[in-house]
């Protein structure tokens, strides 16, 4: 029995933030649905060109209560990059945290609003360290 995959899905508490930090990596919103009766919004963002593979917020307009607090039950989502450092410092710039930052010109990870664990991987080779990465420590956890 041959799967597709769908998207992956991340529960969101509030939904502008959200969608704002998504877009700062480059994702853009595919589609929309709201449903009245069911009190939430779901919201679907993909790199561009890829359609295919989103990531789906889902906004549940009374809350989450009952929820786990922690949305790293799930591991984490991987995006490619063209440039691991100006990626970072890009997100930095807009106020985002790196909390392991891209010592080796290879892996690096941020978290989103709702506390969602964002590996970014260099695509190819790792570039070579530089500062100010190389000698970065690490912020929080990842």
């Amino acid at each position: 029995m041959p799967l597709k995959y769908l998207h992956v899905m991340v529960r969101v508490k509030d939904l502008e933030k959200s969608q704002a930090f998504y877009e700062l990596l480059g994702l853009r919103k595919i589609r929309e649905y709201k449903s009245e009766a069911g009190r939430f919004t779901l919201v679907y963002l993909a790199a561009p060109g890829q359609d295919e593979c989103p990531v789906e917020l889902t906004y549940n307009w009374d809350g989450d209560e009952g929820l786990p607090s922690d949305s790293r039950h799930f591991g984490h989502l991987a995006f490619g990059v063209d440039n691991i450092y100006d990626t970072c410092q890009f997100l930095m710039d807009n106020g985002v945290t790196i909390n392991r930052p891209p010592r080796d010109g290879r892996m690096a990870f941020v978290r989103s609003p709702d506390n969602v664990s964002i590996e970014l991987l260099q695509n190819g080779e790792a570039l070579p360290p530089v500062e100010p990465w190389a000698s970065m420590g690490n912020t929080g956890h990842w």
